[in-house]
């Protein structure tokens, strides 16, 4: 038993392990920071605040306007497995707002950290409510 107190005290005397483990927070936190600018971008091109993207259920009522689905939808998007086939709905009217096919929408639904920013950033220009 003492030589398992002794492996453990010998680990956490090394002082590198708290700098490599924060390569992963600032990853990480440079992935956040591109993904919101990109959906910020986004917004922006169909004429909505980008800031709305910071601020918690305003960004889903906006994503769903440029949708083109009603600001209700959102309460759709709370309950369970229904949510879910809504959001993939919303994301592929959302990706059609923009000329984009719905594999696109299917892409923003699943791999939306990917996909929004892309949209943001690329030469996609925002022509409509999805009907």
């Amino acid at each position: 038993m003492a030589d398992f107190g002794q492996a453990l005290l010998a680990q956490s005397e090394g002082g590198s392990g708290g700098l490599l483990g924060l390569v992963p927070l600032f990853v990480m936190l440079a992935i956040g920071v591109a993904v919101i600018a990109g959906v910020w971008k986004a917004f922006e091109k169909a004429g909505e605040p980008g800031w709305a993207v910071l601020v918690p259920i305003y960004n889903a009522i906006v994503f769903l306007k440029i949708a083109g689905k009603p600001a209700w939808w959102f309460i759709l998007l709370l309950i369970p497995v229904v949510g879910m086939v809504v959001g993939i709905i919303a994301a592929i009217d959302f990706a059609k707002a923009y000329g984009k096919g719905a594999g696109y929408g299917v892409g923003i639904a699943f791999l939306g950290a990917i996909f929004v920013p892309i949209l943001g950033f690329g030469d996609a220009r925002y022509q409509r409510a999805a009907a």
